[in-house]
């Protein structure tokens, strides 16, 4: 009996050693096998909003890229919580990604329970794509021309704001500003940039934080009007428009929607390892960059290691928002 189990800890004491050399002879294999079919980059929001603008120009060159399809797939609702979660239930193996935003990230785990996904355990950050301003945009008819003017109807009468939804950045946007200027604002959140865009076109709302590439197309036609930015300073493809820390006099404005690539936990480091390097390589590309930058985007390649640090940072930031302005007890 006991040179029996001699023998198989002897056997182990082997075999363990040439696990771990079939595992690094296998991590290059990963890598070069992939991707072996079509990848999805999942949008957690309806076509034609920010995210789903960046991500389409990004999935085309990408295809070229990996020598394989990359496609967009949206799945909106619940504020990116229904396409965060058909990715964190993905199979780990690089060809399902989440195209995920400073909502679904940055602000869902701290805003309520029952999201159905952990950003920390259910994903792998592997690529920061770009940092976009929110613009905030009224009807081209508004009687006001300026957020001075904006904000003085506001106290008198009373604004609606629109959002692509709960928990959004747009929605924090406004919110932050009525909390810092007492002005009588009420929010009208919807399912996506673009359904939001629509009612504000129509009428229906007085204003919008939107992402620069969804609003500015109607700016440029005159349908809507610009009136300042979210960023904490001001945007190089409109230096000519205000941030609101400008115009409001606070300091600490500074909100915008981020957007970056992430895959399922469990997926193999060799794939995620050449995403990044893949991703990272489109977006220095001269043509792509300035698609980008033409959408409002400021383009940010990152090593894995620093946008995890980013996204940390900005989890803290919203935290001592919602704390600020007492957000959860207001919802």
């Amino acid at each position: 009996m006991q040179g029996s189990v001699e023998r198989n800890v002897a056997s182990r004491s082997v075999f363990a050693p040439l696990v771990v050399v079939v595992l690094a002879l296998a991590g290059p294999s990963l890598a070069q096998d992939y991707p072996s079919h079509v990848v999805k980059f999942v949008v957690p929001y309806a076509p034609g909003g920010t995210s789903d603008i960046i991500a389409r120009v990004i999935a085309d060159r990408l295809s070229a890229t990996l020598g394989q399809s990359v496609i967009v797939e949206n799945r909106p609702g619940a504020t990116g919580a229904i396409g965060a979660r058909a990715v964190a239930s993905a199979a780990p193996d690089g060809h399902t990604l989440l195209v995920g935003n400073t909502g679904e990230i940055a602000i869902n785990p701290l805003w309520g329970k029952g999201i159905g996904y952990d950003p920390d355990k259910d994903f792998l950050p592997v690529a920061f794509t770009a940092n976009v301003p929110l613009v905030l945009v009224v009807p081209a008819k508004a009687p006001y021309a300026t957020m001075r003017e904006m904000l003085e109807a506001a106290r008198e009468r009373g604004l609606s704001f629109a959002s692509a939804g709960w928990a959004t950045p747009g929605h924090f946007a406004g919110e932050m500003l009525k909390f810092k200027t007492k002005a009588n604002f009420s929010h009208v959140p919807y399912n996506g940039a673009a359904p939001a865009l629509n009612d504000l076109l129509g009428g229906h709302v007085d204003l919008f934080f939107s992402g620069f590439p969804a609003a500015m197309p109607h700016v440029k036609v005159g349908t809507l009007r610009a009136i300042a930015v979210s960023s904490g300073r001001r945007s190089a493809i409109a230096p000519d428009l205000p941030t609101v820390a400008e115009v409001a006099a606070i300091s600490s404005f500074d909100i915008t929607l981020w957007q970056g690539i992430f895959a399922p936990r469990g997926t193999p480091k060799e794939i995620v390892g050449r995403l990044t390097s893949q991703i990272n390589h489109v977006l220095t590309e001269p043509d792509i960059k300035q698609k980008l930058l033409e959408q409002g985007a400021d383009v940010q390649p990152m090593s894995i290691d620093q946008f995890a640090s980013f996204v940390t940072a900005e989890s803290n930031k919203f935290r001592g928002i919602i704390k600020d302005a007492n957000l959860l007890a207001s919802r």
